[in-house]
C-alpha cells in the first residue's frame, strides 16, 4: 500500500500533468469545448480525428470537435454535454460531430451529424445555447428544451417528439413536429414528409426513458457551496458518492467503497486528441468532473476527497510516466497506430448478470449507474465487512461485451430499487471505510 506522502507526490505529478493537457484547449483554439463520453455498453468505437482511424470507445473520454462515434450489433452509448443535456444512440450508429464550439457571446454551439442509425435526444435548452442535428436531408435546430428520437437509413429517416416542438427543414420545406406525434420523411422523394398523431415504440425507449429517470433523479441535489458551472457528472457524483464537512477542508465529495488505501488516478486512461495532446479519463463510472474541476485533497483518517472549487491550475511538467515502461510527452503526438495508454490495476470486483462483489477499494468500479437503490446502506456494510454481496437483475444486459477495455462486464441502468446488497460475512482484506 502506497503511503499519503508517496500518493501525494504521485498526484501532484498525475495533476500537473492533468491540468496542463485541459489547459491546452484554451492555448489552442479559445472556442474549443469537451463534451463526455458518459456511458458506454458493448461494441462502441471512436475516432479522435488523430489519423489512426477507430479504436475501442470506453466510459468518460473527451468527445470534442471532430470526434465520430459508431455503435455496433450490440453497442450504445451515451454523451453529456455541460449543462446535463444527453444523447443516446443505439446500435449500428455512427454519429459525427462536426462542431463543439462557443460563439464570440459565449454560447455553446452544438453541430451533430447523425449519418445512420438511431439516436435520442433529451435538451435542457439551458443558457440559450443551441443544439444541431443534421440527419437525411433534413436538420434539427434547438435553442429550447425538447426530448426526441431520430433514426435515419437509406429507405426512411423518422423523427418522433416525446416533450417539446421540434423543427426540422430539408429540400421539401419546413416541418414542426409536436409533442407525441412522428415525421417521416422520404430520401428517395426529396425527403417529403408524412406526419402521425402518434409514437410507435422503438426496443430501446425504455432504456431512454430510464436513462433520463436517473439523471433526474440525482442531479437535482449538490451543496451550496458547489459553485461549478457545470452540470455534467453530477447525477453520477451524487448517485456513486457523497459530501462531507470535514473540519478545516469545508464540503468534501468522496466516493463510495474507497477505503484510505485508495487514490483517484488509480485506473484509468490517457487518449491522445490534435490540437490538445494527451488527456486522462477515469475509468470509474463518476470520474468526470473531479478529474476537471476542483482539488483532490488526501485528508488523514479519510483518504482522498475532491473539493469543488475553481480550475486547479498546477505548475505544469515536461514530462507524465504512466508506468515504468511506458513515457507519454503530453504535447507530441504518438508514433505507430497506438494512441491510448491505460493505466492501473483493472477493476476491483467481479460481475455476472445477477450477483457482484463490492470490495473495500473499488469506488464504485464496475457497478451500472441505478442499479442499486441505496449506495450509501451499501458502503456501510462494505466498510464493517470489506466486501459485500449485491444481487440484480439489470433490465438490459450486455454481459457478452466488454466495456472500453477496462476488463469489466457492463449491463446498462437497471432502475434505482432493483438491487439490494447482503453481508458478506467474514470480512475479506478488512475494512477500511468511515461513512
Amino acid at each position: 500500500m502506497a503511503t499519503p506522502v508517496f500518493s501525494r507526490i504521485r498526484f501532484l505529478l498525475f495533476s500537473a500533468a492533468v491540468c496542463l493537457l485541459f489547459a491546452l484547449p484554451a492555448l489552442a483554439d479559445s472556442q474549443a469545448r469537451i463534451v463526455r463520453l458518459s456511458d458506454v455498453q458493448g461494441m462502441v468505437q471512436i475516432n479522435k480525428n488523430s489519423g489512426t482511424g477507430f479504436e475501442n470507445a470506453f466510459l468518460n473520454l473527451p468527445v470534442t470537435q471532430g470526434v465520430e462515434l459508431k455503435t455496433g450489433a450490440n453497442g450504445r452509448a451515451e454523451v453529456e454535454f455541460e449543462d446535463g443535456s444527453t444523447l443516446r444512440i443505439a446500435p449500428n450508429t455512427d454519429l459525427e460531430f462536426s462542431t463543439l464550439s462557443l460563439s464570440d457571446a459565449g454560447k455553446r454551439i452544438s453541430v451533430l451529424n447523425l449519418v445512420e442509425g438511431m439516436a435520442y435526444v433529451n435538451w435542457l435548452g439551458k443558457s440559450g445555447d443551441v443544439f444541431t442535428l443534421n440527419f437525411s436531408s433534413e436538420k434539427i435546430s434547438l435553442d429550447r428544451g425538447a426530448h426526441f428520437r431520430v433514426d435515419t437509413s437509406e429507405q426512411a429517416a423518422r423523427l418522433a417528439v416525446f416533450k417539446g416542438d421540434v423543427e426540422a427543414e430539408g429540400p421539401s420545406g419546413k416541418v414542426v413536429v409536436t409533442k407525441n406525434r412522428t415525421a417521416t420523411f422520404d430520401p428517395s422523394a426529396d425527403d417529403k414528409y408524412t406526419l402521425a398523431d402518434n409514437i410507435a415504440e422503438a426496443p430501446l425507449d425504455s432504456w431512454d426513458r430510464e436513462a433520463i429517470a436517473y439523471h433526474d433523479q440525482y442531479a437535482r441535489t449538490k451543496p451550496s457551496d458547489n459553485s461549478s458551472p457545470y452540470g455534467y457528472g453530477m447525477s453520477d457524483l451524487n448517485y456513486y458518492g457523497g459530501y462531507y464537512n470535514v473540519p478545516g477542508f469545508g464540503m468534501l465529495w468522496q466516493p463510495y467503497f474507497t477505503g484510505v488505501g485508495w487514490d483517484p488516478f488509480m485506473d484509468g486512461a490517457w487518449g491522445w486528441y490534435p490540437g490538445m495532446g494527451y488527456m486522462f479519463a477515469s475509468a470509474y463510472p463518476w470520474g468526470w468532473l473531479p478529474y476537471r474541476y476542483g482539488n483532490w485533497i488526501f485528508v488523514p483518517g479519510f483518504g482522498w476527497m475532491w473539493q469543488p472549487g475553481g480550475w486547479n491550475m498546477w505548475s505544469p511538467i515536461p514530462l507524465y510516466t504512466p508506468t515504468p515502461l511506458v513515457h507519454v510527452h503530453p504535447l507530441i503526438a504518438p508514433t505507430g497506430t497506438v494512441n491510448t495508454v491505460m493505466v492501473g490495476r483493472g477493476g476491483a470486483m467481479s460481475a455476472t448478470s445477477t450477483s457482484q462483489t463490492v470490495r473495500n477499494g473499488s469506488a464504485g468500479f464496475g457497478i451500472p449507474r441505478g442499479s442499486i437503490s441505496n449506495l450509501s446502506h451499501l458502503n456501510h456494510e462494505v466498510a464493517k465487512n470489506g466486501f459485500a454481496q449485491v444481487h440484480s437483475a439489470p433490465q438490459f444486459s450486455t454481459s457478452a461485451a466488454r466495456a472500453g477495455g477496462f476488463g469489466m462486464s457492463h449491463s446498462s441502468m437497471a432502475g434505482s430499487s432493483m438491487g439490494h446488497a447482503s453481508g458478506g460475512g467474514h470480512a475479506s482484506g478488512g475494512g477500511g471505510g468511515h461513512h
